[in-house]
This record gives structure tokens, sequence and C-alpha cells, in this order.
């Protein structure tokens, strides 16, 4: 049984589980509180968008972590990874892959000078592709399972969360690099296109330029592929 996870406030539906774990943080919530939804109408993924997801399909989870580790979103990644199976691919910094397709994501935020985070977790489950709209048909991935299996799922990812937390940075490092779906491929980002060369010492990530320099990239967004031109 996970340390994490304990209180537990599932909720049928909500804005943002983020939202409703961050309140929590606020008023001082213990390490490990965790808030669950069936639904949420306001979910959120890196650089703004929303988590789309029918009811009952998918894992949706924020957790409250006291003291996190500065490479939180590594951590969750590779966490989520682990659940997802042994194809699984993680995708700079933390969303996660199965044969190119998002499976699912994390986000984590906080206040680092409050020492707290939340983080969040969206993972797709019991997901029946075509319920999605039809833009993300061709980007999304599913576990395959059924909604009466998402606790154990949830009860996993807690267990192996805990475990990642624990480790120390070379090790988290080493088990990223072991799952990391970037190194070696073409790929684009705001203001530039390279190979990736996977992740330094500060979880960032590592490309070769078409120069022949290299530069890290401490944030942001990446895409598989030569730059996209709208």
């Amino acid at each position: 049984m996970s340390a994490l996870g304990t209180p537990h406030l599932h909720l049928r539906a909500t804005r943002s589980t983020s939202d409703r774990a961050r309140a929590l943080a606020q008023a001082g919530a213990s390490h490990g509180t965790l808030v669950t939804a069936d639904s949420q109408s306001s979910g959120r993924g890196r650089q703004g968008r929303s988590w789309s997801a029918p009811a009952g399909s998918s894992l949706l989870m924020s957790v409250v972590l006291r003291d996190p580790p500065d490479l939180l979103p590594l951590a969750a990644g590779v966490a989520v990874a682990r659940v997802c199976g042994e194809d699984a691919r993680i995708k700079w910094p933390n969303d996660v892959l199965l044969e190119d397709r998002k499976v699912a994501g994390s986000l984590a935020e906080g206040r680092p000078q409050e020492g707290w985070a939340v983080l969040g977790i969206g993972m797709n489950v019991a997901l029946d592709i075509a319920d999605l709209p039809p833009e993300l048909h061709a980007t999304a991935a599913t576990l395959g399972l059924t909604p009466a299996d998402i606790p154990a799922v949830l009860d996993r990812l807690l267990r192996e969360l805990e475990t990642t937390l624990a480790l120390d940075d070379a090790t988290l490092l080493a088990a990223y690099r072991e799952v990391d779906g970037l190194r070696g491929r073409e790929i684009s980002w705001t203001g530039g296109t390279g190979v990736a060369a996977g992740i330094d010492g500060s979880g960032r990530l590592v490309v070769d330029l078409p120069s022949g320099g290299q530069t890290a990239l401490e944030a942001g967004e990446v895409h598989l592929g030569p730059a996209r031109r709208d």
C-alpha cells in the first residue's frame, strides 16, 4: 500500500483535480493527499491545453507533494511509463506514448517557496478513441482496459510514483534514459530543429543542431519530425 493517496477525495465531476488539490495544499493538506475524479471539465495539460476524456474512461488524479524533488516531472514520467507497459516511451519531459501516440501526461504545479507541488496525471485507461474529438483520433492512445480497472491502475501508479520520487538524481536520470522516446530522432520546437541527444544531469533536453553545435531545452514543447509549416 502506497503512502501516497491518503487522504483521498474522489469526485464524480470537477473542473480540475489539480485546482482542488492546490486549494487543499494551500489549506495545509498533508503530503500524499489525493484528488481523483470520474470526469473534469477544465483539466490542464502542458502549454495550457485541456485534457479531453469522456467520463469514466480515464484515470484523472492530482496529488499533493511536500518537499518535491527538483526532477519531479521526470519522476512522474518514469512512473507513468512503467504503468503503461514495456512499450511505453516518454516524450520529453513527461508525455507518455504508445507507438508515438499519447496515452498519458502529467503536469506539476506548485509553490517552491512554500515547499509543495501538485502533480496532476491523466491516463487513458479505458478510452474508446472514437469517443474523442476527430482531431485527436490520430494522436491518442489507450491502455484498452475497462472502467473497472481504473482503481487498480491508480494503486499501481501511486506505488510506482512513490518509488521514483525516492530515487536519487543519478538513478532517476538513468531510469528516464531507458524509456526516452526522443533520443536519436529529429525534432522541432519553437525556434529550432535538430536531433534529440538525450537529457543532461539537470533533466534538460539536449539537442544536436544542424550547425554542428548543441543546445539544451529547459522547458516548452517539442514535436517529432521537422518543423511544421502552417
